[in-house]
C-alpha cells in the first residue's frame, strides 16, 4: 500500500509567524504540496541567523522541514522544525497598495484553509496573484474567486443552481452562499455575461483570462465576493481590509 510522501524541499510563502522564545519564531506556512503548516524556526530571531533575511511575508521560498511531531507552540498545536530555508526567486517584496494586498491575501488564507489541506493549484493562483498586485482590485477579485472555488465554496457558474438550467448572458443572477445562483427579482445581480466568463476561466485554468473577467462589473463583483466571504468566514472582520480602508479615508483627506 503506497502513501504520499512529503518532499525533502517544497516551496512555501510566510502567511504569518509570532514569537516563540527569545531566539525562535513559530511561521504559518502555505506550502505547494503540504498546504498551510505551523513551523518553529528556531534561533531565526538571531542577528546572525541567515533565515532573518529568508523568512519574509510574500516572498516564496524553498523550505526543508522535519516530520510532523508535537511541540510547545503558543496555541499548543501540532508543528515542524524548519530545517533550512532559501530564497526561491520571483518579484521582490510590494510597496504601497500592493503591500497592504498581498497581506489581505494572507489574512484570507490563514482564516479559509485547514491545516495540513493540500491545494497546490491555489498555490499556484497565490504565486501568480503576487506578481499581479500591481493590477490593483482586478488582481484581488480574480484570486477571491479561484480561492471559493478551490475551497468548493463556489457553484457552478454556468448554470441556475437548482434547475441547472444554462445561465443566460443577458440576464443577471443573484451569487447566494446558500441557494447558489438563483435570478434575482430585480435588475441587480451579476451579469450572466461574466458568470459564463468566469467559469470558463476556472475551467480552463488560465489565470489572465479570469483577471480579464473580472474586469467587467467590477462593483456587483466586488460586493457579491465581499458578502460571500463574509459568510464563510463566520461574520469575522478581516483586519487587514478595514486597515486599508483607513489608510485610503486617511489619504482621501
Amino acid at each position: 500500500m503506497s502513501s504520499t510522501r512529503t518532499p525533502s524541499v517544497q516551496p512555501a510563502y510566510v502567511l504569518h509567524q509570532h514569537d516563540w522564545s527569545e531566539s525562535s519564531l513559530i511561521l504559518d506556512l502555505f506550502t505547494r504540496e503540504s498546504g498551510r503548516l505551523a513551523v518553529a524556526a528556531k534561533g531565526a530571531k538571531r542577528p546572525y541567523s541567515q533565515l532573518r533575511a529568508v523568512l519574509l511575508p510574500l516572498q516564496r521560498i524553498n523550505v526543508s522541514l522535519s516530520k510532523p511531531g508535537k511541540s510547545a507552540s503558543a496555541d499548543g498545536g501540532e508543528v515542524q522544525t524548519l530545517r533550512g530555508a532559501e530564497w526561491g526567486g520571483g518579484a521582490t517584496l510590494p510597496s504601497g497598495a500592493a503591500l497592504f494586498s498581498g497581506y489581505y491575501l494572507n489574512e484570507l488564507l490563514l482564516k479559509l484553509l485547514a491545516r495540513h489541506d493540500p491545494h497546490p493549484r491555489l498555490f499556484d493562483a497565490y504565486a501568480d496573484t503576487l506578481a499581479h498586485l500591481a493590477d490593483g482590485d482586478v488582481a484581488l477579485r480574480a484570486f477571491e474567486v479561484k480561492l471559493l472555488a478551490e475551497l468548493g465554496l463556489l457553484p457552478d457558474l454556468s448554470v441556475v443552481t437548482h434547475t441547472q438550467a444554462p445561465i443566460d448572458p443577458e440576464r443577471r443572477y443573484q451569487l447566494s452562499p446558500e441557494s447558489g445562483l438563483i435570478p434575482p427579482a430585480g435588475d441587480t445581480g451579476l451579469p450572466g455575461a461574466l458568470l459564463i466568463q468566469l467559469q470558463a476561466a476556472l475551467l480552463h485554468g488560465n489565470p489572465a483570462a479570469l483577471r480579464q473577467a473580472c474586469t467587467s462589473a467590477p462593483l456587483a463583483l466586488k460586493t457579491t465576493l465581499r458578502g460571500l466571504l463574509h459568510y464563510h468566514l463566520g461574520h469575522q472582520p478581516l483586519r487587514t481590509r478595514a486597515l486599508m480602508v483607513d489608510v485610503q479615508n486617511l489619504l482621501d483627506t
